[in-house]
């Protein structure tokens, strides 16, 4: 069947460029300080060449028995038409460019209950209403780079908008889609005028180079493509990525979800970005959402399995041949920054070229423009602007702008080093954060519509454990990954349970790197595998090792630190029914902090000799 949708139209009949007159020269990009110029000849937008395309994939995700097609848009310099000009392509793709489903609640997996229960069955939203078709997917980028000589290309993820197939929220097809794209950029896959059928459309005008950027799923997809090893994606800038769908709604066993979004997971968005070709829905809803999605995605047990490995890309990461600057929040609690941070030090082991950059806001942000600027220009145009000898980690301090980074040999600083701090006395109250270890058994009870902001700020509480340090007499730099050990035991066989890391007073109203410095989640019943719970016994100690977020972050002089253990989160969490004991065992319980400096700068902070 023919596609109902408009041809596309022949470029020239979009735009006309104007000829090159008499002794006038042929526009070409202009370089200074290692960074793309804007070039007059590219800047006017009348002069632009725009038009969209299909391009065919090597999969058919929906059934259909038919190659899906992506639906593809492109702007470049009118002299790429004009003048022979090929230029390389700023690529950035989504499932959102089309519209989405909203956030309602209502259709949410429902929190109250039980850890370990068998959860209320989920109401699906009513289908998002597929919107009138335009040639543009979107118009990111366009300006920002159009005139400093390059192409803009955006496409729409599978079962999305005009591109034929189903989302499946992190397998296969999502890689490869845009794979396809980058393919047909460089005459190695099909681009057509229609969804089906149509003429052919080769892009001439491509020099074969791209580079892909984004935020969020946005962010997630430059990564996914660049796992494939496709030839021609030559750098790739994913703000915020989600690197494991694992990660995103699990933590160390714990059903866990993104914060601001209680009751969303893996189904959920996919419900959120459904927008693609009505008639294939019903399909897509039963062989993807149903006989995968919420087959597989175990709130029961929040256990890690096949399903959530084939939706993680750093078992993929072997596959990235592309320079990767990798840009997020160390307070984005949707995506949490560990989704950079773990793949950032897995680029750097495979020894491709690799940087970072890192805020202390919450989740987005791109990296400031000049940086991005030089990172493309580089590995789009060749130009040897030396960024491989800049520092690799560019960090945001506390006070400071965005687009003012500071710039690190490293990130974590190679000048921290873990010192373990331990709790002692009474954490109902506010018990101790010492250097030295301790012993004896603190006891907790779950309440589980208490915020963590209430259990810090309250003086005394039987719902949690607070140790706190002196108050530091200078500032204390930490930057990478917290350690936290627990011994821990519950009067159920399952439990929630909960660790912040935060600056004392715990002020209300205070920027969220004033109070929260970490914060991390673990399962008990997952304290020997990822791959399988072992049920609690009643009374019975266990121990945990895992790891609370990683930061960068100074904290100021005359503030405590403080580490915090509960139970449920109401923030992220399950949420049970109040009354869940917790014991802690403080002589197998600690903190390892990354300290820059090591012992010696903590005990100067601390004011010890």
């Amino acid at each position: 069947m023919e596609s109902p949708l408009p041809p596309l139209l022949p470029a020239l009949l979009l735009t006309v460029a104007a000829p090159i007159a008499a002794g006038q020269d042929a526009a070409k990009p202009r370089f200074e300080n290692g960074e793309a110029q804007v070039v007059e000849a590219f800047k006017d937008r009348k002069g632009w060449e725009q038009f969209h395309l299909w391009v065919e994939t090597e999969f058919d995700s929906d059934g259909d028995g038919m190659k899906d097609r992506m639906h593809v848009d492109v702007t470049v310099p009118g002299q790429c038409m004009s003048e022979g000009l090929k230029v390389p392509v700023i690529y950035n793709t989504s499932p959102y460019f089309w519209g989405t489903s909203g956030t309602s609640e209502e259709f949410f997996w429902n929190p109250d209950h039980e850890v370990g229960a068998k959860p209320p069955e989920r109401p699906h939203p009513p289908e998002i209403e597929r919107k009138d078709f335009r040639p543009l997917n979107s118009t990111r980028y366009i300006r920002q780079f159009v005139p400093r000589g390059f192409a803009v290309v955006h496409s729409a993820s599978p079962g999305t908008g005009y591109s034929q197939g189903c989302p499946t929220i992190g397998a296969d097809n999502e890689s490869l889609a845009p794979k396809a794209v980058i393919d047909w950029l460089n005459g190695r896959a099909r681009g057509f005028t229609a969804a089906t059928g149509g003429d052919p459309v080769e892009a001439t005008w491509c020099t074969g180079k791209v580079g892909m950027i984004g935020t969020s799923f946005n962010g997630t997809l430059p990564l996914a493509a660049a796992t494939t090893g496709v030839e021609g994606l030559e750098a790739i800038i994913p703000v915020a990525p989600n690197t494991s769908y694992y990660h995103y709604y699990r933590s160390n066993g714990l059903v866990r979800h993104p914060g601001g979004y209680m009751g969303e997971d893996i189904d959920v968005l996919y419900d959120f970005v459904h927008s693609g070709d009505p008639t294939r829905r019903d399909w897509c809803n039963q062989n993807i959402r149903e006989d995968e999605l919420e087959k597989y995605l175990d709130r029961v047990t929040g256990d890690y399995n096949d399903f959530w490995a084939g939706r993680d890309y750093l078992n993929d990461i072997d596959g990235v041949r592309s320079a990767v600057l990798m840009a997020h929040a160390f307070n984005d609690w949707n995506v949490m920054p560990e989704h950079s941070v773990r793949i950032y030090e897995a680029l750097k082991e495979k020894g491709v070229p690799v940087m970072c950059y890192f805020h202390q806001g919450g989740h987005g942000g791109d990296p400031p423009f000049w940086l991005v600027n030089q990172w493309f220009t580089r590995y789009l145009y060749d130009i040897d602007n030396e960024i491989e000898a800049q520092p690799r980690a560019w960090i945001v301090r506390e006070s400071d702008k965005r687009s003012e980074p500071t710039p690190y040999a490293d990130y974590p600083n190679p000048e921290a080093s873990l010192v373990d701090l331990f709790p002692a006395g009474k954490g109902a109250r506010v018990g101790a954060l010492a250097m030295a270890a301790s012993s004896g058994e603190q006891s907790l009870t779950d309440a589980p519509a208490t915020s963590g902001a209430e259990h810090a700020q309250a003086s005394s509480s039987k719902a949690r454990l607070l140790f706190a340090s002196p108050k530091l007499v200078a500032p204390l730099h930490l930057s990478g990954h917290y350690e936290m050990k627990v011994r821990v035991a519950s009067n159920k066989p399952a439990a929630n349970l909960s660790v912040w890391l935060v600056s004392l007073p715990f002020e209300e109203g205070a920027t969220i790197n004033d109070n929260i410095i970490s914060r991390g989640w673990a399962d008990p019943q997952n304290r020997n595998s990822m791959t399988e719970s072992s049920p609690l016994v009643p009374g019975e100690y266990v121990d945990l090792a895992f790891r609370l977020m990683p930061d960068d972050q100074v904290v100021p002089a005359g503030e405590q630190l403080g580490l915090m253990i509960f139970a449920s989160d109401p923030e992220f969490t399950l949420q049970p029914k109040a009354g869940t004991k917790l014991t802690i065992d403080l002589s197998g319980t600690s903190l390892g902090l990354p300290v820059v400096g090591g012992e010696a700068a903590l005990k100067e902070a601390l004011g010890r000799d």
